[in-house]
């Protein structure tokens, strides 16, 4: 999970740079796809591809299924952000903080194993928390009821 403030707007032409510089902060063996839903912030998914070199899958409209790790993970991720939260008003430290919590989790698709067991230690974490994810521990933000 890569998350990235838009302070300026959800828009295609605001998305395709930020996840642009978010998704080549990853390893090289995770670059390989992403999966999207219809959503009109990946306009630009032919450029963000050139830039990238990340190939990018479109789900069929009203079809979360296709998407059931992402579906989870979102519902994971209103324990600290609700939906339409500002992420503005976070800075890239905490905003990688959460991430890594929530990348550090058991997952049932990975065998009830985490990202970095599955991978290697970094691989599944932002190279500024990669070191320290197994000590960090977050407070739900925005009032939001954290998890076990």
């Amino acid at each position: 999970m890569l998350l990235f403030p838009l302070p300026d707007g959800f828009t295609a032409e605001r998305m395709r740079p930020a996840l642009t510089t978010a998704v080549l902060r990853l390893p090289e063996q995770l670059r390989r796809s992403l999966t999207w839903d219809q959503g009109r912030e990946m306009a630009e998914h032919t450029q963000f591809t050139v830039d990238s070199g990340v190939q990018v899958y479109f789900c069929d409209p009203r079809s979360p299924w296709q998407r059931g790790t992402n579906e989870n993970t979102n519902g994971l991720l209103r324990h600290y952000l609700p939906k339409g939260a500002d992420l503005g008003r976070l800075d890239q430290t905490a905003l990688d903080g959460i991430a890594a919590e929530l990348n550090g989790r058991p997952r049932q698709t990975l065998g009830f194993k985490t990202h970095p067991h599955r991978h290697s230690r970094g691989v599944a974490l932002t190279p500024e928390t990669a070191n320290d994810s197994a000590t960090t521990t977050l407070r739900p933000l925005f009032g939001g009821r954290g998890h076990e």
